[in-house]
């Protein structure tokens, strides 16, 4: 199974996170993992925990051997029972969209040790993929969609082992989960120079921002945020992100951006972010906003030389067009 798309939300009292999976090479899978063998995904985070995908060809028993099984197993240690649901949907690959009928939830689990699965026996008849058209050259895909009650898990920051001063406010926090979900955070305390008991300085970042950016890396989810202070937090986490190499935090922050007025008092500040950050869906949202002749013409006489270098090298065939007129 490749890296998946995804995609988080608060839905309720849950934290919800959805992953596109892409199942390649039916054919061979299936014939080389009889009935209640499996494929076992990479790990993928949800509400704070670890999960991986178990993928039974042709089932997990010889009561489903005609169906393909699909379950989730937590693939992290939790101090606390982890409540969870998923739903599972059959997508047509052609028209991006769910099959209609082929969706199941599982029932509510409570989860509370690495191994602890929940799923489906019968998600779809091998038959009906085989000869429905669903299946496109030996791929088919399914959308995952995941619930984790966000009152769980609870971290116990009592045996942390690593600190933060951000400005005049220390953060504790364990090594090992910031490894496991930042590159540069694995290389920063993995590095021979750190002293054990060190309290690590963060420069040029608000505390708020890098709590905001523990909030996540915990539980998968955004603290609460009044709608004044969304945007603007949204920024600052998106530049912190980066630095960190936090690619699905970064995704989120994009897609918040994407969701606030784009407007002539802003454009130079989205797109500056946008091409300094490589953020393509940011960046796309700003040429499609300039490629309007008012628009363009307002910041062609704008006398900030920076913004117009930067609008020559990010969108020149628009420009191009703008001066042909």
């Amino acid at each position: 199974m490749p890296a998946p798309d995804f995609t988080s939300a608060n839905v309720g009292d849950a934290v919800m996170t959805s992953y596109l999976l892409d199942l390649d090479h039916y054919w061979q899978i299936k014939q080389l993992h009889p009935n209640g063998q499996r494929i076992t995904s990479p790990p993928f985070k949800a509400g704070g925990c670890s999960w991986r995908i178990h993928y039974y060809p042709n089932g997990v028993s010889s009561s489903c051997e005609d169906y393909i099984s699909i379950f989730v197993a937590l693939d992290s240690r939790v101090s606390e029972p982890v409540k969870v649901w998923s739903r599972f949907t059959l997508l047509d690959l052609a028209a991006e969209e769910p099959v209609p009928g082929h969706s199941v939830y599982t029932e509510l689990r409570e989860c509370s040790e690495v191994g602890a699965t929940h799923g489906c026996d019968l998600f779809i008849r091998k038959k009906f993929l085989e000869t429905s058209g669903h299946l496109l050259n030996g791929c088919f895909a399914i959308l995952w969609e995941v619930f984790v009650d966000r009152a769980t898990p609870q971290h116990d920051f009592s045996d942390a082992d690593v600190m933060f001063q951000v400005g005049d406010e220390v953060f504790s926090a364990h090594r090992s989960v910031l490894a496991a979900r930042s590159p540069v955070f694995e290389a920063e305390l993995n590095s021979v120079t750190r002293v054990a008991g060190e309290c690590i300085r963060i420069d040029d970042m608000l505390p708020q921002v890098f709590e905001s950016l523990l909030h996540f890396v915990y539980t998968d989810s955004l603290p609460e945020m009044t709608g004044a202070e969304e945007p603007m937090m949204a920024e600052h986490l998106l530049v912190a992100a980066d630095r960190f190499g936090m690619q699905d935090l970064k995704l989120i922050c994009e897609e918040k951006l994407l969701c606030t007025d784009i407007n002539e008092d802003t454009i130079a500040k989205m797109l500056r972010l946008a091409v300094q950050h490589h953020c393509r869906l940011l960046r796309d949202a700003c040429i499609e906003f300039l490629e309007d002749p008012p628009v363009l013409q307002a910041v062609m006489a704008n006398d900030d030389e920076d913004l117009l270098e930067l609008v020559a090298k990010t969108c020149p065939a628009v420009l191009k067009e703008f001066v042909r007129k």
